[in-house]
């Protein structure tokens, strides 16, 4: 079969590799889309601290079942939550296997869906509706972040939301706010082409580069500061300017991963009471969810942009150059 794999530092090719052979508890999907991620970004320059080639990169994707092994129809649509974790630490046994210490995922700590085929066990399958696009089957998994992440701050209709960085999660999380109805959401970005986009999506969005970002959101919100604040760029700037456009008792989740500490204002945590809130990929009520959600006419399409898996380095410098793209997805089917 095809698959993208990925060979070390900025090395990365579409090869011919054996399709799995499946054990009694897997099943066999056909890949139709695998997208990019920035973990597989990591992966690709070669700082993804677990990660080790050869790899078959990829955990967020779509098929169809090619083998059922007894658990699923041939021709079923699927989507997979991605994540293994070890079932005995502390975490699992208490029913937070999503934040097992040991947590690992498909297309990092082995072989994932950029290949024609790929291999899971059956539990980790989510059927998609009949009708769902394969496109947007392989977007359930990022949504299911913004899910997770709108579940842990407790978001409220009626709530104003600011939402730092128009990636990926920062759209997922600003449309799961928009469906919960947050009155207000202000999308921070300095991509022109994704400040373009937020706008199109009904977004206020914001850019640092035309002014200071704080004054403008507090301004937009009366002065007083956002309800909740989402941090999905992960970028030492925006760290510093958290607590300074949340209002009192308000709350920060923060999203993104940062690589390296970041200065935060723990004076402004303590005078405006802060609830500081950190979220982790999601369990498997956020995928039903995101399943539902999907379907509930925010144009998630707009930020799909389609390759052939021939063009797997195309792909992936794109997005490591900051190119016109929000969610790059392979087509292998």
């Amino acid at each position: 079969m095809k698959a993208i794999v990925y060979h070390g530092s900025n090395k990365i090719s579409l090869d011919d590799v054996p399709v799995p052979e499946i054990k009694s508890n897997e099943v066999l999907i056909k890949v139709h889309y695998a997208g990019i991620c920035g973990s597989d970004l990591n992966i690709y320059v070669g700082a993804h601290p677990r990660a080790k080639a050869p790899l078959v990169p990829g955990h967020e994707f779509s098929g169809v079942i090619e083998e059922g092994n007894g658990h699923f129809n041939k021709g079923t649509k699927v989507t997979v939550r991605p994540l293994i974790s070890c079932g005995h630490c502390h975490a699992c046994q208490s029913g937070n296997s999503h934040v097992c210490a040991t947590l690992k995922l498909y297309g990092i700590d082995t072989d994932g869906g950029m290949a024609q085929y790929v291999k899971v066990p059956a539990d980790v399958v989510h059927v998609l509706p009949e009708d769902m696009p394969m496109t947007i089957g392989a977007f359930v998994e990022p949504l299911a972040v913004g899910v997770h992440a709108i579940s842990r701050a407790n978001m409220k209709a009626g709530d104003s939301v600011v939402v730092f960085g128009a990636g990926t999660i920062g759209f997922c999380v600003a449309s799961v706010a928009a469906s919960c109805g947050a009155k207000q959401i202000i999308m921070v970005e300095t991509n022109p082409y994704r400040i373009g986009l937020a706008k199109e999506c009904g977004f206020t969005a914001l850019s640092p580069a035309d002014g200071n970002v704080v004054d403008k959101i507090l301004a937009l919100t009366g002065g007083v500061g956002a309800d909740v604040v989402f941090d999905c760029a992960a970028h030492p700037s925006v760290a510093a300017v958290l607590t300074k456009v949340v209002k009192v008792q308000g709350t920060i989740e923060i999203v993104g991963s940062y690589k390296k500490p970041a200065e935060v204002a723990l004076l402004d945590i303590e005078f405006k009471e802060l609830t500081i809130v950190g979220t982790r990929v999601y369990v498997k009520r956020d995928f039903e969810t995101a399943i539902k959600l999907i379907r509930s006419g925010f144009p998630y399409h707009n930020l799909i942009t389609v390759y052939p898996p021939e063009k797997a380095q195309e792909g992936f410098d794109t997005c490591l150059n900051g190119g016109d793209v929000i969610k790059v997805m392979y087509q292998f089917s």
